[in-house]
């Protein structure tokens, strides 16, 4: 594991086990590395930011950057405020992208979205996608990972221990969704809402999970 994440999961040690569990099992599974790279400095919002590793990692390798994390689940964020106390470049809230586009339209530089859209219902997706294009300036950055529909037994595996994260333990929160799509519905979705897609990458390797980035820029 690289410095920067070890950094990161250093600000997690005086959680309890079973926070800093979960954690460390975001930080092996998911290319979060991957992803922050791709970041521009700035003001970036990281939404549905759980327990704030991604926020970490995107803060620590970017002091002048600023980061707004949201996410619903007040549980992760209270930990995720504990946790990153010592970052002053850090705001963790309470909250929807819905939330955060009222108080910021138009202001961002960029903003990720990592593993939430597929806990969402169908027929939620455009809203969401729009409400984050509400949120960028023009030519704004927009990194969205999810896990690729694409049939593999690696997509099947992530529905499965979803289910489990999700149903079984309600370790994370879900509105009716838990839907993988396929990249091209991922990049019309993204088109519809107003954004030039770059930009679309696997980062399944080395993963059992099929991770899936686009990267975009609002029209």
């Amino acid at each position: 594991m690289s410095g920067l994440m070890d950094q990161a999961l250093a600000l997690y040690a005086h959680l309890p086990a079973s926070e800093r569990f979960h954690v460390h099992a975001r930080a092996s599974s998911a290319p979060l590395l991957a992803v922050a790279s791709r970041l521009p400095s700035g003001t970036v919002a990281d939404i549905g930011c759980g327990h704030g590793l991604l926020s970490a990692v995107m803060a620590l390798a970017v002091p002048e950057r600023r980061v707004l994390g949201v996410d619903l689940d007040e549980r992760k964020v209270h930990w995720a405020r504990q946790a990153l106390s010592r970052l002053p470049n850090v705001t963790l809230d309470v909250g929807s992208v819905e939330d955060l586009a009222r108080t910021q339209p138009h202001s961002l530089d960029a903003v990720v979205v990592c593993d939430v859209l597929y806990l969402l219902p169908d027929e939620k997706w455009p809203g969401f996608l729009q409400s984050v294009r509400s949120l960028l300036k023009p030519g704004g950055r927009f990194l969205l990972k999810e896990v690729e529909g694409d049939r593999s037994w690696k997509h099947a595996k992530a529905l499965a221990q979803e289910w489990v994260m999700v149903s079984l333990l309600g370790r994370t929160k879900a509105s009716g969704g838990m839907v993988l799509k396929p990249r091209v519905d991922g990049v019309r979705l993204l088109r519809d809402a107003g954004f030039e897609v770059r930009e679309v990458v696997g980062l399944g390797q080395g993963y059992t999970t099929p991770h899936l980035l686009y990267d975009a820029e609002a029209r």
